[in-house]
């Protein structure tokens, strides 16, 4: 920190400038835990450096920006692996970024006490922060797959210990900043402005390189584990390199030793954690999806992992860690989903979603289709439905029928440009809207697009998620599907109809649907396709889900949505 200069009184010599107490040529200090020493200390004096000064601080700003983009690569890993994992991006990416700001300004306060030991207490946060930032996508990761929890948690927020991560990473990146403030002023004493400048535009810059390079080349290259881990070395380099070359002269033997001893320590678990990384991702994703795990890959849109669908077992399919499609009674879902919506005119069909290719197999069913859209955006799981010898097998090879037209495209914006008047069916077979990503294929908006594509007489049929797990999330969806101008009638399957299935994991299946049209439509038993759903089903399903109504609720829109319960 800056201390204001006091003219000294006449007579008497000018106070020592190189950080000593002018009596016994020793640093008025000892050091953080044996840190400190002679050669200056980390008093308010200016550093013994190897370099110059401009050089000095070049090095010393050129770690400010290694150490900002680190801190945020951190950041960014949590909202991502929260979202992945836990859903609804919004909330966690609040959540984690509002505590790691509060903690950020808690480490501030605290890193006042090690401000005298700049360069010690540097070397050691930047170790610590190196250690857990760099693990902690591994240890969520692990205790999500071995336990399917995080420490638990509030309802529609993230876990305890998501929370405690976010907490201490970011007490760590705000004890960056008056450490390496102290640090510049050692290399050259300048006013308090021009050294937050110095400091914040480094910083500032940095935070720019570590946000870009997450999304679009870590991610991507890496993937998520491996990128944090190598986050954290960079980490441990930087902060390392900094202290030990530039102010190494403030440090003690015995603290030097320590330092590089810590560092050592950090940099073997990362890079052995690195090497293991493979064999932890199986490891994990046998706990979380058995041992029959035949594919897991990662989109540019979503985790997909298969299991099973060879020598007779059961095809599963997860998308983002939620199981999606399961054999045993994907055929329930698909059916209640498209026959009671094919009972009018069907000549002409859009699947928005379903890129798994489950929904056009059960459209194709019907005598009389001569055209179906299927509107995806993950074109490297369209690619596995049609290529994958099992999905494609329970798909009945859809995608090989001339009838079928793919669009690689986002919904919403392929409405918006899609001609008016055009389908006689508008299937949505999309995430459930507690996913942030999907929550505008929820909205008022996007079911007025879809309303406006749909021919006179077209019946637009939306599957909203559960009922009996998420009633007021079902009945949003139904009126805002309202609110766009249609008329509706809501039905579940598996929800107190008789029709509830358990999959290997016994978690109840739980379905409900949104039937549309501009007149209210007549909820009827599909003739001509095998597999549909009877009459009789299907009133049972319009009365399980009234028994769970909630009424006057408003619509979802995109500039409010309304899912989260």
């Amino acid at each position: 920190m800056i201390e204001p200069h006091v003219p000294a009184p006449p007579g008497t010599a000018p106070p020592p400038r190189d950080g000593r107490d002018g009596r016994s040529g020793r640093s008025g200090r000892d050091g953080l835990g044996g840190l400190g020493g002679p050669g200056g200390g980390d008093g308010p004096g200016r550093a013994r450096l190897p370099v110059g000064p401009a050089v000095g601080r070049f090095l010393v700003l050129s770690g400010v920006f290694v150490c900002a983009a680190c801190g945020l690569v951190y950041e960014l890993e949590l909202v991502a692996l929260a979202s992945y994992l836990l859903g609804d991006s919004v909330t966690q990416a609040s959540v984690v970024l509002s505590v790691m700001v509060f903690a950020m300004g808690i480490g501030s306060l605290l890193a006042k006490r090690l401000c005298s030991r700049a360069a010690a207490g540097f070397g050691a946060v930047e170790a610590l922060l190196a250690l857990v930032g760099g693990s902690s996508a591994m240890a969520l990761y692990a205790v999500f797959a071995w336990t399917g929890d995080w420490g638990g948690a509030w309802a529609g927020g993230p876990s305890y210990l998501l929370v405690a991560f976010s907490l201490a990473i970011g007490l760590l990146i705000g004890a960056e900043v008056p450490l390496l403030m102290e640090l510049i002023q050692r290399v050259r004493r300048q006013d308090a402005g021009g050294a937050v400048a110095d400091l914040f535009a480094a910083d500032y810059v940095g935070a720019l390189a570590g946000g870009l390079a997450f999304p679009f080349l870590l991610l991507p290259l890496l993937g998520q584990l491996t990128a944090t881990l190598i986050t954290g070395t960079v980490n441990a380099l930087a902060g390392c390199a900094l202290v030990l070359g530039l102010f190494r002269q403030d440090l003690t033997r015995r603290g030097r030793r320590l330092l590089v001893v810590a560092n050592l320590l950090v940099l073997a678990l990362l890079a052995t954690a690195a090497v293991l990384v493979d064999d932890f991702e199986r490891a994990a994703r046998h706990a979380m999806y058995g041992r029959d795990v035949r594919v897991a890959m990662h989109t540019e849109v979503q985790d997909v992992v298969l299991t099973g669908g060879r020598d007779g077992r059961r095809l599963d399919l997860y998308l983002d860690g939620r199981l999606r499609v399961s054999g045993s009674d994907e055929r329930r879902y698909h059916g209640a989903l498209v026959h009671p919506a094919m009972t009018g005119p069907h000549a002409r069909v859009l699947v928005l979603g379903g890129g798994d290719g489950l929904a056009v197999r059960e459209v194709l069913r019907h005598p009389g289709v001569r055209q179906v859209d299927v509107v995806e955006l993950d074109t490297e799981f369209l690619e596995l439905a049609r290529t994958d010898p099992a999905l494609s097998a329970l798909n009945g090879h859809a995608y090989r029928d001339r009838r079928v037209r793919v669009v690689a495209a986002d919904a919403f914006g392929w409405l918006r440009r899609a001609p008016l008047d055009t389908y006689d069916v508008v299937i949505s077979d999309l995430p459930d809207p507690r996913n942030t990503s999907s929550t505008k294929l929820y909205s008022q908006e996007f079911y007025g697009l879809a309303r406006g594509v749909l021919a006179g007489g077209g019946r637009l049929v939306v599957h909203a998620g559960p009922v009996a797990a998420r009633p007021r999330a079902f009945w949003t969806v139904d009126a805002t599907v309202r609110a766009a101008g249609l008329r509706t009638v809501p039905y579940s399957v598996g929800a107190g109809t008789g029709g509830g299935v358990r999959d290997g994991s016994r978690v109840p299946r739980d379905w409900g649907y949104v039937l549309a049209s501009r007149t209210r439509p007549v909820l009827r038993a599909a003739a001509g396709a095998p597999g549909g759903p009877s009459l009789r089903f299907l009133r049972a399903g319009v009365r399980a889900a009234e028994r769970t109504r909630r009424a006057d609720l408003p619509p979802s829109t995109l500039m409010h949505p309304r899912y989260a319960d």
